[in-house]
């Protein structure tokens, strides 16, 4: 496994923050993995752990809402996955407002989308929410270089991710 190791600790992907509402409830979390998933039509995947939160608001929610922060929203990425949501309030420590669907959108995120959830796909110890987007902004200027895997190494999980 050393190698595969090797070749992992090379990627340096875009960091996002994932929300979720649903039932009542809503949830948040820092997500490592994601992408564009198809051309046509437009589809974007998120994988979340299944041992979190977000993941328990999610697999009911109709919409996802994905956020894109600058490298120097630090303090969000800290908010979004260093606490967990079945201890603090997330939502009461950044502005947010609803979007499509009852989506949470943080305010000041770098860009966003809100996304039905068009598939769910099992992958180990996360799951992929495929997302159709329905609604999307950003702030214009850009802050900035985004915030990246290598500038979140840090932050230590809210939850365990063994």
């Amino acid at each position: 496994m050393a190698a595969m190791d090797v070749f992992l600790d090379r990627l340096d992907p875009d960091m996002c923050v994932v929300t979720a509402a649903a039932d009542g409830e809503r949830a948040g979390c820092l997500v490592g993995f994601s992408s564009q998933c198809s051309i046509r039509p437009v589809r974007y995947c998120v994988w979340i752990s299944d041992v979190n939160r977000t993941f328990r608001v999610a697999r009911s929610a109709d919409v996802l809402a994905v956020h894109l922060l600058a490298r120097d929203q630090r303090e969000t990425a800290e908010v979004f996955g260093g606490l967990t949501g079945d201890d603090v309030d997330k939502f009461g420590r950044v502005r947010w407002r609803e979007g499509y669907g009852g989506a949470a959108v943080l305010e000041d995120a770098e860009a966003w989308f809100v996304g039905r959830v068009v598939d769910r796909t099992t992958g180990g110890d996360h799951v992929g929410f495929v997302l159709e987007p329905v609604e999307w902004g950003g702030r214009e200027p850009a802050a900035g270089p985004l915030l990246r895997l290598a500038d979140a190494r840090t932050v230590r999980p809210g939850h365990p991710v063994d």
